[in-house]
């Protein structure tokens, strides 16, 4: 596994997949790559289809998570940026698309915002600006998220990430977006903190890549309310909402997902 080192020398484990144009896929909060599992060939595919340009992904696992190290000190949304930006250097990318989705959109933002010159265009789905400036999540939700009863807190994320519809037609999943098990107790605790903490408000002005807002009408883990937010506060920002789609849109309904992402970056400039 290929690594690269960090401001800070620590190491984080990225994955190249395919052949093109590069797309960056940033994953959610205390999950490793294997969250993109389910719909990462979607875009290797684009290559196949005539008229959209063949393309490479990179995917990486967060500091804490997977192959990367786990250093016990604070991560910050900023900060986990900066280990992407270090990836991209590792590989001699100069500029790529990013795709996050989740705390992976946090991420993001601090990319767009700090880093233009790298990001071709962007992506944003599921996620939100901090709960400084965006609407968080109910207090149940966090609470049951948060119980010490493991089975509980499995259902709860399981009922937030997918309709009941979805999760009857896969009652075994797989589910690739329910956190690295291997996590240290310590690094969830900190990618909490990470996701709780991010405030990229004042900065989102700042990005000047093409962006598009996507979000799932029915999402609870990060309401969709925030993605409105989010679109308005970046200038020229589309926004997309995917009608009944939870915070898993990118899975569970990525026919339509995935051909609405790759029909964003692929569009002619100015478009």
């Amino acid at each position: 596994m290929p690594h690269a080192t960090a401001l800070d020398g620590t190491r984080i484990a990225y994955q190249v997949h395919g052949e093109g144009a590069p797309l960056v896929l940033l994953s959610g909060q205390a999950n490793n790559h294997h969250w993109w599992d389910a719909v990462r060939a979607d875009f290797h595919a684009a290559g196949s289809t005539e008229g959209r340009p063949a393309r490479s992904t990179i995917t990486l696992d967060w500091r804490g998570t997977g192959d990367s190290d786990k250093p016990d000190e604070p991560y910050t949304t900023s900060g986990f940026a900066e280990d992407v930006v270090a990836v991209l250097d590792a590989l001699g990318i100069e500029r790529a698309d990013v795709y996050g989705t989740s705390m992976g959109g946090r991420v993001a933002q601090w990319l767009g915002a700090c880093h233009p010159e790298r990001v071709r265009r962007l992506v944003l789905g599921c996620t939100t600006p901090g709960d400084v400036h965006g609407v968080a999540r109910d207090r149940a939700v966090s609470a049951a998220l948060a119980s010490a009863e493991t089975a509980i807190a499995k259902a709860t994320l399981l009922d937030l990430m997918y309709t009941p519809a979805w999760l009857a037609d896969h009652p075994h999943g797989p589910w690739n977006v329910l956190g690295d098990r291997d996590m240290p107790p310590y690094a969830r605790r900190r990618h909490l903190l990470a996701s709780r903490r991010h405030d990229a408000w004042d900065v989102l002005p700042e990005i000047t890549a093409p962006t598009l807002v996507v979000h799932g009408t029915a999402d609870r883990f990060n309401p969709a309310e925030n993605a409105p937010l989010l679109a308005a506060r970046i200038p020229g920002a589309r926004l997309h909402l995917i009608p009944d789609a939870r915070h898993a849109y990118f899975d569970e309904f990525r026919e339509v997902a995935s051909p609405l992402v790759l029909d964003f970056l692929d569009a002619p400039s100015g478009a």
